[in-house]
């Protein structure tokens, strides 16, 4: 029996599946982590110590489960990304890891980059802006602040690249998470951009550019001892979780909308054809020649889990119930959910969150509801842009940890007015991994999806007209606090 690996490194878990060629799973295993918060503004993990510590173990649970005449056929590993890691000649890091967009230590290296450069020209050629998401400030980052570890880096790699490398002695970067490498690629082109990557990177060579679904090498020997894996299995390349996860659940044609509800909320469309806009990013897609439009916050999740915490650690279960009895619009209660600052759409790091209109009544659940409501008017705010810039979602898929909550999926329909797709399978960006890997080493025919639809989320009519009144109060909310709050954000 052929069976395939995925294996995705999140922000807050790395999760592993062992699937058949017809997507049906045989095996899970999950490890749960933390990323490091060492200074404000910054993201980062041990790239060894964590991601490939734990490629490892996962992979070992997932031999250990399969039937005893299986087959590993092929192995894709997605990540957390767009990152940076940065490796002396022997594969060891330099430094930890810096994270993608919650990390915005960069900021100065922005504003720098952006004037060298020009603004439109960035644009014109990344499709996007540069922001906190970006790869090339962070490079320059390392060299003004930490010149010791940029002078002992001889490569650079995001997650999956840095695991690919580990695994095979590769060196690739996979054209998606490429595209996120601002300004260091051409996305028209589906190429490196020579002279600005030549200015950023210096002496760092360019690593070889593979679409997500090729395979790119086969296990060493010393990656078989880690992973459990035989040598020899063939390695396909990966690319960023979201990507994979979009891939997982059938999200690949113009239109196709994927919603991730996780510690952050992150949007995928796939566009019809190329198209910029400076509040968003357009990225080369999972597929050969492909173009999406992406966005994302920079809490979601994340938001709650503090409220859990702070509040007395009651059961999620506990909080919801609260959160369900409270009406829509909380009862005048209103989130800016920036307790991280923001990415899409203000890409803000000096943002802060803001609960307003908070009274005595208000209780537990009221700050629970609010919440979802304050994430899901972001939402809307982002696909008023996808709107805008002539790319309107046609049909969304919801995907991610989020969706058990019932209070958070009904409130971005009723706010967004999207009907939700649920899907049967949501185990996320592994599964797409491992959909990766099969059409990699040609189990299945390219075109082939494993998404099976489970159930819908439609607007309330009710609903929807209340929310639409409170839209408007909520969208001045950020203009109208911005001075003071990055005035308490520089003193804090």
């Amino acid at each position: 029996m052929d069976l395939l690996v995925g294996i995705d490194l999140g922000t807050g878990s790395s999760k592993g599946v062992l699937v058949r060629p017809d997507g049906v799973v045989v095996a899970e295993h999950q490890i749960a982590h933390e990323i490091s918060l060492p200074r404000p503004g910054w993201a980062e993990v041990d790239p060894v110590g964590m991601w490939w510590a734990e490629v490892g173990a996962i992979s070992r649970a997932l031999v250990a489960a399969a039937p005893r005449a299986a087959h590993i056929a092929g192995l894709c590993v997605s990540g957390v990304g767009p990152c940076l890691v940065l490796c002396d000649e022997h594969l060891d890091p330099v430094r930890p890891a810096i994270l993608y967009g919650i990390d915005s230590r960069a900021s100065a290296e922005i504003t720098a980059l952006t004037a060298e450069f020009g603004a439109q020209e960035i644009l014109r050629s990344a499709g996007k802006s540069l922001s906190s998401q970006a790869v090339g400030p962070k490079i320059e980052w390392v060299r003004r602040h930490e010149p010791e570890a940029m002078a002992r880096a001889r490569r650079w790699y995001g997650s999956n690249s840095f695991i690919v490398a580990k695994l095979t002695g590769e060196y690739i970067q996979d054209h998606h998470t490429a595209s996120q490498c601002d300004p260091l690629y051409a996305l028209r082109d589906f190429d490196w951009h020579a002279e600005w990557s030549g200015r950023i990177l210096g002496s760092l060579p360019l690593p070889r550019l593979v679409w997500p679904g090729e395979t790119v090498g086969a296990l060493t020997p010393d990656a078989a001892a880690h992973t459990g894996i035989p040598a020899g299995t063939p390695v396909v390349a990966g690319t960023v979780d979201a990507y994979a996860e979009a891939f997982s659940v059938g999200v690949r044609n113009p239109g196709d909308l994927m919603l991730m509800y996780g510690s952050t909320m992150f949007l995928v469309q796939v566009l019809e054809k190329y198209h910029t806009n400076p509040a968003l990013w357009t990225t080369a897609g999972v597929e050969p020649g492909t173009f999406t439009f992406a966005a994302g916050t920079s809490t979601a999740g994340s938001l709650t889990q503090w409220l859990q915490k702070v509040t007395g650690g009651a059961p999620f279960e506990e909080l919801m119930a609260e959160a369900e009895a409270v009406p829509p619009g909380s009862e005048g209660l209103m989130v800016l959910p920036y307790l991280a600052g923001e990415r899409t759409p203000v890409f803000d790091p000096d943002a802060r969150g803001v609960f307003a209109g908070l009274t005595l009544r208000h209780g537990r659940g009221h700050l629970f509801r609010a919440s979802y409501e304050g994430i899901s008017f972001g939402i809307r705010q982002i696909l008023e842009m996808f709107d805008d810039a002539g790319s309107p979602a046609v049909r969304a898929v919801g995907v991610g940890g989020g969706l058990h909550s019932t209070v958070w999926t009904q409130a971005l329909s009723d706010i967004t007015g999207l009907t939700q797709l649920l899907p049967e399978q949501t185990i996320g960006a592994s599964y797409g991994d491992a959909l990766l890997a099969a059409i990699g080493v040609g189990l299945v025919a390219p075109e082939t999806d494993w998404a099976r639809i489970a159930r819908e989320v439609a607007p309330d009519p009710a609903a929807r007209a209340r929310y639409d009144e409170l839209y408007a109060t909520w969208r001045e909310l950020y203009p109208a606090t911005r001075e003071q709050i990055h005035r308490l954000a520089a003193f804090g």
